[in-house]
């Protein structure tokens, strides 16, 4: 969800009125996502990296994360939807904690979609994460069994990554999940992207033809 510093630079605003207004993309396209079928969605919203930012921008973000717990919960126990929250929780207080551990519990039954947020994550650290898990439980490290020992076990892969803002990089995001993903990068603000854009995307991807390593049975002559 790349962008929201730009938005509000070009509107001459702090970084922080972007942020907030992220937050309220987040929810339209999350609605709009599930309206349309899809059962996954998910979301990076902080990285390990993230840490590296001004400590008011940070603190900013971790205060919308908290209000966003409290405030969309409900929501989502109405919709259907179950929340996952994936990542270290190093950097959260007590009470953000708290909020998690409700948000699991009270939404767990909900069969319409999976939201997860990605918050303090890396691809990077998920995968040396589940290696040592692999090996402190004695497991044979497989294709088969190493999936199981990462942070989005029990999720399928995803089949389509979306960044947003501009830039061409992948920002250690699901590194082993996404191996064959496809990518598509918008040069949209994440605070502008709107239904129509979503339906562009949604379009692209319908007409990939998805080999995974394989060929067309056209072209297997």
């Amino acid at each position: 969800m790349d962008g929201n510093g730009r938005w509000a630079k070009k509107r001459l605003l702090p970084r922080k009125f972007g942020h907030r207004e992220g937050v309220k993309t987040i929810d339209r396209i999350a609605d709009c996502v599930f309206e349309r079928g899809i059962k996954y969605l998910t979301l990076f919203a902080f990285s390990t990296e993230n840490w590296k930012r001004p400590a008011d921008e940070v603190s900013g973000l971790l205060s919308l994360f908290a209000g966003y717990l409290r405030r969309k919960v409900p929501k989502m126990v109405k919709n259907g939807v179950v929340l996952r929250v994936i990542g270290s929780a190093r950097g959260l207080d007590e009470k953000t904690r708290k909020l998690i551990d409700d948000a699991y519990e009270k939404t767990k039954n909900g069969t319409r979609g999976v939201l997860t947020v990605c918050f303090d994550y890396g691809g990077r650290a998920d995968i040396v994460a589940a290696v040592n898990k692999c090996v402190e439980s004695g497991t044979l490290v497989s294709e088969e069994t190493f999936p199981g020992f990462l942070q989005t076990a029990g999720l399928p892969d995803p089949d389509i990554v979306v960044r947003t803002g501009g830039e061409k990089r992948i920002s250690n995001f699901l590194l082993y999940q996404m191996a064959y993903s496809e990518l598509y990068f918008s040069d949209t603000l994440w605070p502008d992207l709107t239904e129509k854009d979503l339906d562009g995307i949604l379009s692209v991807y319908a007409r990939t033809d998805r080999r995974f390593g394989g060929v067309d049975e056209d072209d297997n002559i």
